[in-house]
């Protein structure tokens, strides 16, 4: 019907009945329609106030070219997450230890600070299957042996990626994948990235920052971030309305990668989804190389 402060004409008994009584809406007196003029006046003012904000960040990002330098493995992504002012945390560039699990399960049925066998098991035990059962991503990295071994032991399925946890996490709310929990530690950035996803498809996820040397406790400090010991769950991470966009850059199990055809072709492949509509929109374009000497 309108913003707050509009002045709006509907049907005598959707507002009598609905509107009035739920307090939706007011009578237009003369004192409300002032007041309605001062919010939009108030309203307006924020709004130009927002737009010089963007449009101040817009200019100062358009001439910027950013070269990314990688490895060409599976599951590499572009990824951008948007919230509310305030929603991701500020996380600051360290490890995380993270877990996390698709939607359709009881609550806090994953936790950090149960052992990796108790997780499996209550994983399992809700899904109605047996622990060797469930299968596990996990990134492939040294600092993982003792986690893959506590793994074997227990008989579940393994799946060793090289790079991508952003990718993993989100691996887990697709049937398609098999996969079950991600468990292992990554960038804390990219955990939090993953949360924005999964507040718009769905899932769990609990993150706790680990910390190397006394520079990275101060690296934390800096970014406002004061309990070192803390277990993030998903809407600590990504809280209100958030958007999540992703182009797959080399094929993996969320996106296919770009693809260079004859004719100066490029093919790509994203993803965009949002929490407060649950909307998934995936979308797959053809873009033309320009040629320098035409």
């Amino acid at each position: 019907l309108g913003k707050r402060g509009d002045i709006v004409e509907v049907a005598d008994g959707y507002g009598r009945n609905y509107l009035l009584p739920r307090g939706l809406a007011f009578l237009a007196s003369d004192g409300a329609v002032d007041q309605a003029g001062k919010m939009r006046r108030a309203r307006d003012q924020r709004d130009a106030s927002d737009r010089e904000a963007a449009q101040g960040v817009a200019t100062r990002l358009v001439p910027k070219v950013i070269t990314i330098t990688a490895k060409a493995g599976p599951n590499a992504l572009a990824v951008l997450a948007i919230s509310e002012e305030g929603g991701l945390l500020n996380a600051p560039d360290v490890y995380m230890d993270k877990i996390a699990v698709g939607p359709g399960y009881p609550d806090n049925i994953i936790d950090l600070n149960k052992s990796v066998k108790e997780n499996v098991e209550a994983v399992a035990k809700a899904k109605g299957v047996d622990p060797h059962e469930i299968i596990v991503c996990v990134l492939d990295r040294p600092r993982h042996e003792k986690l893959i071994a506590e793994l074997r032991a227990i008989g579940c399925g393994i799946m060793l990626i090289p790079d991508g946890d952003v990718a993993g996490v989100i691996a887990t709310t697709n049937p398609e994948t098999t996969i079950d929990i991600y468990m292992g530690s990554g960038g804390a950035p990219e955990g939090v990235l993953a949360c924005a996803a999964l507040r718009c498809v769905g899932g769990q996820f609990k993150g706790r920052l680990l910390f190397r040397n006394d520079d990275e406790k101060q690296r934390a400090y800096k970014w406002g971030i004061t309990d070192l010991d803390k277990v993030y769950d998903l809407k600590e991470l990504a809280k209100g309305d958030c958007i999540f966009a992703a182009t797959g850059v080399t094929d993996g199990s969320l996106l296919a990668g770009v693809k260079h055809l004859p004719g100066d072709k490029l093919t790509t492949e994203s993803v965009v989804m949002r929490a407060s509509t649950g909307t998934v929109r995936w979308v797959k374009g053809e873009h033309r190389v320009e040629r320098k000497d035409a």
